[in-house]
């Protein structure tokens, strides 16, 4: 006679959850995926995005299962061993009507082939601060057409005080009177952008190394709205040169500066890191047809401040949106459009745990 076996009641690891149980918990739909493009696992989410059980979801076609709906675009997503961010995409996805997506692809570490894949139905990139098109930019039209008039004639007049002050101390304030020039030369380049906001014109970039330009925004910084903030810079000595407009990068960077700057108000030891680093393999896909664009140059602004109140991350970059009392909340939505004329991509992050808010701009490598 056989010996009865008396099988212990499952349990949980004493050290935490398996790995199949997080797949199950995680709040986000995701799949598995193999070398050969079938789905190797999805979880409960994920089930109830595609309106498909976890047994028909599992051994099909991901590209099946995801299909682009947008005609005339071309996407290589599924045969792309790199990191792949997709925006605002339109997709068929499993049993259910047409809807726009945010898609995550990231390949799994040591495991050739294999990769994690999310979906995100209401648009990551506007929970994360990025608009997913840029009509609320263009709102502010009306208020940049206002301000031109108003801002162009004081600054030729500052302009023509400079000169006269450098020509009155016999050139002994040069450096000084020339930087007043150059902001106001710049400004004014500013206000001219501003003022085809509506418009849909290229920004005339060209590759250039983006240090000096992050540097004299960081002077400008600590020479007026952060002289009490810590600015901290940890460079990637070896970054290429970047697809930028020098004029706009600078204003880019003096915006977040400025922003990181006035969140630290209340911050007993206030402090703003300035980091850079080359991100292998990131691209960011685009919806419209328009097709993946690799942005492997990173800018970090990172302050220890309270971070973005919550009731206003979904618009983080539509104008008139903040946070301040007395703030306009332009400030961010010239970013968004500055950094998406130089074809790059901005987002914010929080990170609960450091204490730490972060904006992160991506820019094309320039070429030549």
């Amino acid at each position: 006679m056989t010996p009865t076996v008396a099988v212990p009641p499952l349990r949980l690891q004493q050290d935490g959850p398996s790995l199949s149980e997080q797949m199950t918990a995680l709040p986000v739909a995701t799949l598995i995926v193999r070398p050969d493009n079938s789905i190797a696992d999805a979880n409960v989410r994920a089930e109830t995005l595609l309106n498909m059980a976890r047994s028909a979801i599992v051994g099909s076609d991901v590209s099946r299962t995801i299909r682009i709906a947008e005609m005339g675009a071309r996407f290589d997503i599924w045969h792309n061993n790199k990191p792949i961010a997709a925006y605002d995409i339109k997709v068929h996805v499993g049993r259910t009507a047409e809807m726009e997506i945010d898609l995550m692809i990231a390949p799994i570490s040591d495991h050739e082939g294999w990769r994690v894949v999310t979906i995100h139905a209401q648009s990551q990139a506007r929970k994360i601060g990025h608009r997913g098109t840029a009509g609320g930019a263009r709102s502010a039209i009306g208020a940049a057409a206002i301000l031109a008039h108003e801002i162009k004639n004081p600054l030729s007049g500052i302009r023509g005080a400079a000169q006269l002050l450098e020509s009155g101390n016999g050139g002994r304030d040069v450096a000084l009177t020339q930087l007043i020039c150059n902001e106001v030369d710049r400004i004014a380049a500013l206000i001219d952008r501003m003022q085809d906001f509506t418009t849909d014109r290229n920004l005339e970039c060209r590759p250039g190394n983006i240090y000096p330009l992050i540097d004299r925004a960081a002077h400008l910084a600590t020479a007026g709205f952060a002289r009490n903030v810590r600015i901290i810079k940890r460079y990637d000595p070896s970054l290429p040169f970047a697809n930028i407009n020098d004029d706009a990068l600078v204003q880019v960077m003096i915006n977040l500066l400025k922003n990181a700057a006035e969140a630290l108000e209340h911050v007993d030891q206030p402090c703003i890191r300035v980091e850079t680093a080359f991100r292998h393999g990131v691209s960011v896909v685009v919806g419209g047809g328009k097709g993946s664009s690799v942005l492997p140059i990173e800018i970090l602004v990172i302050d220890n401040g309270p971070g973005v109140p919550e009731h206003i991350l979904d618009h983080l970059f539509n104008p008139f949106i903040t946070g301040k009392r007395d703030g306009q909340g332009l400030g961010l939505a010239l970013v968004d459009k500055l950094v998406r004329d130089m074809n790059g991509f901005v987002q914010y992050s929080r990170d609960q745990e450091a204490a730490e808010s972060t904006f992160r701009i991506l820019l094309p490598m320039g070429m030549g």
